[in-house]
């Protein structure tokens, strides 16, 4: 017996459960994926404030940001996926063709089966319950696993979905490295993970055993672009926001920025004018600054503190998981903190004088999530746009492009693969089932023996 199939694997019930369930067809009619995506709508309002209690318990973090960055963008992606739901379930019909004469050919959406989803703890509902959304929407089963790292968000979530949904259908497990590992050790139809790359590599390695299909949701060091005909204020104004939400703890934050050398010293300033609206000494009852969500992580941001060159900031409360937003400058590619993800509010500031060079420079780097630039020239914002391979990202703007469900949204390379957000989401958890359909009126002789010149001929007219 294959570990997939093992009776030591405390999961393989629930995932025997769920596909019995899927193959039952129960998750097909689209008024029903309706009905459950409503009722998760209605259990994020009526449980909102355990929500607010549990994340505030885990890292900090107000209300006001909770549902901005993550309850909201749920409830969006809800109502966008029932508006079009219809829509994406249809049948498309596409060219048939003189080869496939006389019928019809079709593209049939169709539900991947019994889903795992992995949650991250940075945005702890946000990409959990999203990519279950999409799941739900396509009309799988889904099985999700939260970041143990949020424990509080976890048994909320545990709470409101385990206690309305059958376990067959939607159903939270908790738990930590060794159940995640349990769970991907079991022959999923898909599996949808959020987290480093290195954990990213081992789940994908895990789930090769079974064949199973992985939309990996990574990051990595996203850079923003400040050019000299930049709006300096505004950039720095931007850019400290996106690094400061959720205390740097996002996947597309800018990780680093890369300013022309003409203007360094001025976007500097403005930079520090920027983040001096933001906490520099822990407070509880701040409302728009969040904890670090370890003590082990907070340590991190101090050894890359440490190591570099402080120019604003720089104050770490251990204690507290706190790390005021820092300026970092000079910095080289071979310091410490440029040779990973920073995930903390820390911003190295590299300059640049030629910018062929430093786009060069930023193709010998994995591809990050996403990218940002700064410039009012259109040449300039091309070039960069054209020459380098990101995620997604903005122009004069910072994180915005993920508040667009129509924009599909992952990674390219090392930072991801695989989209989801709107009907990339539907898609990401749906087979493209091909369809022709012959008419019973007539069956062309052509491409039956015996093979006659007359048919020769008319074959290589079809086929050229």
């Amino acid at each position: 017996m294959s570990q997939a199939t093992s009776p030591t694997n405390p999961y393989e019930q629930l995932w025997k459960q769920q596909q019995h369930f899927f193959q039952g067809q129960h998750t097909k009619r689209v008024e029903r994926r309706k009905q459950q995506l409503s009722l998760i709508s209605k259990l994020l309002k009526d449980h909102e404030e355990k929500l607010f209690q549990a994340i505030f318990q885990d890292f900090g973090k107000s209300a006001f940001e909770t549902y901005a960055t993550e309850l909201g963008f749920l409830h969006h992606e809800i109502g966008f996926a029932i508006q079009h739901l219809n829509r994406w379930t249809s049948r498309t019909s596409v060219p048939h063709g003189w080869v496939n004469f006389p019928g019809k050919s079709y593209i049939q959406p169709e539900p991947l089966g019994s889903a795992l989803v992995i949650g991250a703890w940075n945005y702890p509902y946000q990409v959990s319950l999203l990519p279950a959304i999409s799941a739900i929407a396509a009309g799988n089963t889904v099985v999700l696993k939260p970041s143990e790292m949020a424990p509080a968000t976890a048994e909320a979530m545990k709470n409101m979905i385990n206690s309305h949904f059958a376990a067959e259908e939607f159903h939270v497990v908790e738990g930590g490295v060794t159940e995640t590992q349990q769970l991907v050790d079991l022959p999923w139809n898909t599996i949808f993970f959020t987290g480093s790359t290195r954990v990213g590599k081992e789940i994908y390695q895990r789930a090769a055993k079974n064949l199973t299909p992985v939309t990996l949701e990574l990051g990595g060091k996203s850079p923003a672009f400040v050019l000299a005909d930049a709006n300096l204020k505004e950039a720095a104004k931007k850019i400290a926001w996106a690094k400061c939400l959720n205390a740097g703890q996002t996947c597309v934050a800018p990780d680093f920025v890369w300013v022309e050398s003409s203007v360094k010293a001025a976007f500097i300033e403005e930079l520090k004018v920027a983040l001096g609206a933001y906490p520099q000494t822990y407070n509880s009852n701040n409302e728009h600054y969040v904890q670090l969500i370890s003590e082990r992580h907070t340590q991190r941001m101090a050894d890359f503190i440490l190591d570099s060159s402080v120019v604003f900031g720089g104050n770490i409360e251990l204690q507290h998981r706190f790390v005021s937003p820092t300026l970092l400058h000079p910095v080289g590619w071979n310091d410490a903190v440029m040779q990973e993800e920073i995930f903390g509010p820390i911003l190295p500031v590299l300059e640049f004088d030629d910018l062929n060079a430093a786009l060069s420079q930023a193709l010998q780097q994995p591809s990050p999530l996403a990218c940002y630039i700064f410039s009012s020239r259109r040449e300039r914002i091309n070039l960069i746009l054209n020459t380098l391979p990101f995620g997604g990202g903005c122009v004069n703007d910072c994180l915005m492009h993920l508040a667009n469900p129509r924009l599909p949204f992952g990674g390219v390379g090392h930072s991801g693969s695989g989209r989801y957000h709107g009907e990339a989401g539907f898609l990401s958890f749906s087979h493209q089932k091909s369809i022709v359909e012959k008419s019973r009126l007539f069956d062309p002789p052509v491409r039956y023996p015996p093979y006659l010149p007359w048919k020769w001929k008319l074959l290589r007219r079809l086929l050229s």
